[in-house]
C-alpha cells in the first residue's frame, strides 16, 4: 500500500511538472509574438511616417516649383502703341494699324527667360483672325533699337521670315507678306538671348495686308514662353486718326 501511494505520488508530481513545463512553453511562445508584432508595426509606423515625409516634400517642391514659375513672368514695360495708316495715297481710305509695338521686361525678382524662335511664340487674336504663332525671331542683343522703324530694317537685313531687306517695313515701306512678330533690345546688359532683369525688350508686330485691324478693333496678343507666367496684352484700338496711336 505504501508502494501504491508513492507510486502515485511520483506521478502527480510529474504530471504537475508537465503542466508547469506546457504553461512556460505557452508563456514563451506568446512573449514571442507578442515581440513579433512589435517589431512589425514599429515597421509600419516607419513606412508610414517616411511616406508622410516624401508626401511633405513632394508638396514643397510643386509649391516652390509654382512659386518660381510665378515669379518668372513678363510685364508690361510702358505704352502699348500702333502705326496708323491714314492716307488714302497708301491704300488706305479705311484707316489701318500697320503695326503694334509691346515694350516689356521680366517681372520684379523674376528669373531670366529665354526668348529664342525655338523656345518662345506669340498668340494673336483680332476680331477677324486668329493665328498660333506669329513670332519669328529676335534681333540679336549686341545691338539696341531706339524705335521699331530700324527694328524692323534690321529684322529685313537679318533675313527673318517675312521681311524682304531694303524693302520691308510698315512703318515706312511695304508690309509683310504675312503677319509676323520679332522682338528687339532697347536696353541690354550682354549679348545673349536671355532677356533678363534690367533689360527691356519690345514685341512688334507687322501686319500682313489683309490682316490689319482697324479702328474699333479688340486685339489680344500672349507671349507664352518656356518657363513662367504667360504675357496677355488686350487693346483696344480707338479711332485712327494719326499715324502714331496710343493703345495705353
Amino acid at each position: 500500500m505504501i508502494c501504491n501511494y508513492i507510486k502515485h505520488t511520483k506521478l502527480m508530481t510529474f504530471r504537475k511538472r508537465r503542466r508547469n513545463s506546457h504553461r512556460g512553453i505557452l508563456g514563451i511562445e506568446s512573449a514571442i509574438f507578442l515581440i513579433a508584432v512589435m517589431i512589425v508595426s514599429a515597421a509600419l509606423a516607419v513606412v508610414v511616417v517616411n511616406m508622410g515625409l516624401s508626401t511633405t516634400q513632394n508638396v514643397q517642391t510643386t509649391s516652390q516649383s509654382g512659386l518660381n514659375g510665378a515669379a518668372s513672368g513678363l510685364q508690361i514695360a510702358g505704352i502699348v502703341t500702333g502705326t496708323g495708316c491714314i492716307s488714302s495715297s497708301n491704300g488706305c481710305s479705311i484707316h489701318y494699324l500697320n503695326a503694334t509695338v509691346i515694350p516689356f521686361k521680366i517681372a520684379s525678382g523674376g528669373n531670366s527667360m529665354n526668348l529664342q524662335l525655338a523656345t518662345a511664340s506669340v498668340k494673336y487674336i483680332s476680331n477677324s483672325k486668329s493665328f498660333d504663332n506669329i513670332y519669328k525671331g529676335q534681333l540679336a542683343a549686341s545691338t539696341t533699337y531706339a524705335n521699331a522703324t530700324t527694328a524692323f530694317t534690321a529684322a529685313g537685313a537679318a533675313g527673318i521670315t517675312g521681311f524682304t531687306n531694303g524693302v520691308t517695313n510698315p512703318i515706312t515701306k511695304s508690309l509683310p507678306s504675312q503677319t509676323v512678330a520679332i522682338i528687339y533690345w532697347t536696353v541690354s546688359k550682354n549679348t545673349d538671348y536671355m532677356l533678363d532683369e534690367g533689360e527691356r525688350a519690345e514685341l512688334a508686330i507687322a501686319y500682313g495686308n489683309d490682316d490689319r485691324p482697324t479702328t474699333h478693333d479688340q486685339i489680344r496678343v500672349e507671349v507664352v514662353t518656356p518657363t513662367g507666367a504667360s504675357l496677355t496684352v488686350e487693346k483696344y484700338v480707338p479711332d485712327i486718326v494719326n499715324t502714331v496711336i496710343n493703345l495705353g
